[in-house]
């Protein structure tokens, strides 16, 4: 999946029923600003050069590990890819 992609599909995910429904543009500024551009850092990169360790709830989680980002899935992520939760 590409971020075209991941764009499309998080746009139809998050328009729930009679609710206000989020542009492609909006949901692409907000994956930009948590994830970051070539052009700018995102919220995790700026957290992880400053020591601290983000936490996705039970998606998991991003940390530094001697100057690479390292991600460690949740058991929520970890039990859906195995076929134990839907």
């Amino acid at each position: 999946m590409d971020k075209a992609q991941l764009i499309e599909t998080a746009t139809e995910d998050a328009s729930g029923q009679g609710e206000r429904r989020l542009s492609p543009e909006d949901v692409e500024r907000v994956l930009d600003a948590v994830f970051g551009t070539v052009q700018r850092p995102g919220a995790i990169a700026r957290a992880l050069r400053s020591g601290e360790t983000v936490v996705l709830g039970s998606f998991g989680s991003f940390h530094s590990d001697d100057g690479t980002a390292a991600f460690r899935p949740g058991k929520a992520l970890t039990e859906f890819l195995r076929g134990e939760i839907r």
